[in-house]
């Protein structure tokens, strides 16, 4: 027996296998139930007592080949198989979409550029702010309208009931913190989220984004404020776009106005954008009240400054077009795919 198993290793290791189909020779003729291997074992009772320990060692040495090389073979014909796939290399590649910025931040990227080109620094502050830095350090009273609850979102505090937060209104409180942390000379904006009670409609919303700046130093003045709003609304609109300041009043600026520019649809002629005045609004401004420094303990005999605020949502519906605000937060993409 000891020939043959020695004549089947050669076969085994002869043994040509290059597709499935011979393949299953392979394992059919060797390792099957009605293979050879499978016979010897039978006939290995047959054997002499003496013999029986050689030739049984011998016999499983040759199955583990017998059955090693069809497994081996097995993987490498399953492997060669996945990649015999029909594939056109030439075919164009499926295309994805990696999405993009939305417009909102599209908006306040292009403003947060201007801005930091003429030396503004980008400051942040907390949604949920105290009433101190949302109204009292910025010179409203207590018995101003817009602290009323109709205006305002106010969250109770559950472990000082004394204390009242709010979803802040404007994005000032960021000012007052950075007054409080730090000395003149101060140049900085501030973007970020606001809230207002207010009704949803085509034109407000109870969540936008509004972008305010603050500049403090000596002998800061009105024509600088004029200087640095005419720069950027020159480069977020084009080169011919003017400004005009209208007396407004704000509780944290004295004096206070309201910035307006001209149409960039018609040139300033007058049109149903600018109900035919040729100007359109675009936010406030003026010089820091006295009572505002002082409650952050900066000398206003000493610092002069002034502040601005403009919602980025006005400037990105006044520059695309745009007629409801409402759409900005829809996510509907057939309007998100335009920009």
């Amino acid at each position: 027996m000891l020939s043959d198993l020695n004549e089947i290793e050669q076969e085994i290791n002869s043994f040509p296998v290059n597709s499935p189909e011979e393949l299953e020779n392979f394992r059919l003729k060797f390792i099957s139930r009605n293979g050879l291997l499978t016979g010897l074992f039978e006939e290995l009772k047959n054997v002499s007592r003496e013999e029986k320990p050689v030739v049984g060692k011998k016999l499983n040495e040759v199955k583990k080949l017998a059955e090693s090389k069809f497994n081996t073979l097995k993987a490498q014909l399953d492997d060669t198989g996945s990649k015999k796939e029909d594939i056109d290399l030439t075919l164009p590649a499926a295309s994805y979409s990696i999405g993009r910025e939305h417009l909102i931040s599209q908006t306040l990227a292009e403003m947060v550029k201007i801005f930091r080109e003429i030396g503004f620094k980008v400051t942040d502050g907390p949604e949920l702010e105290e009433e101190f830095y949302n109204f009292d350090a910025l010179n409203t009273p207590a018995h101003h309208p817009a602290r009323d609850m109709q205006d305002t979102f106010y969250v109770q505090s559950t472990t000082d009931k004394d204390k009242k937060h709010v979803l802040r209104t404007h994005t000032s409180p960021v000012q007052i913190r950075t007054m409080l942390q730090n000395k003149p000379p101060l140049r900085i904006i501030s973007p970020g989220k606001v809230f207002r009670n207010e009704t949803v409609t085509y034109k407000n919303y109870f969540m936008f984004h509004q972008l305010e700046g603050l500049y403090i130093d000596k002998n800061v003045s009105m024509r600088d404020l004029k200087g640095v709003l005419a720069y950027f609304f020159k480069k977020f609109y084009g080169e011919n776009t003017k400004i005009r300041f209208i007396p407004s009043f704000f509780p944290f600026t004295e004096p206070s106005g309201q910035v307006d520019i001209s149409c960039f649809i018609c040139g300033g002629k007058g049109c149903k954008t600018c109900k035919e005045t040729g100007w359109l609004e675009v936010g406030g401004c003026g010089m820091v009240d006295p009572n505002v420094f002082r409650s952050v303990n900066i000398d206003p005999e000493e610092y002069t400054g002034y502040a601005f605020g403009m919602g980025m949502e006005r400037l990105t519906m006044m520059k695309y077009g745009i007629k409801d605000i409402r759409i900005l937060y829809q996510n509907d993409v057939r309007f998100l795919d335009q920009f």
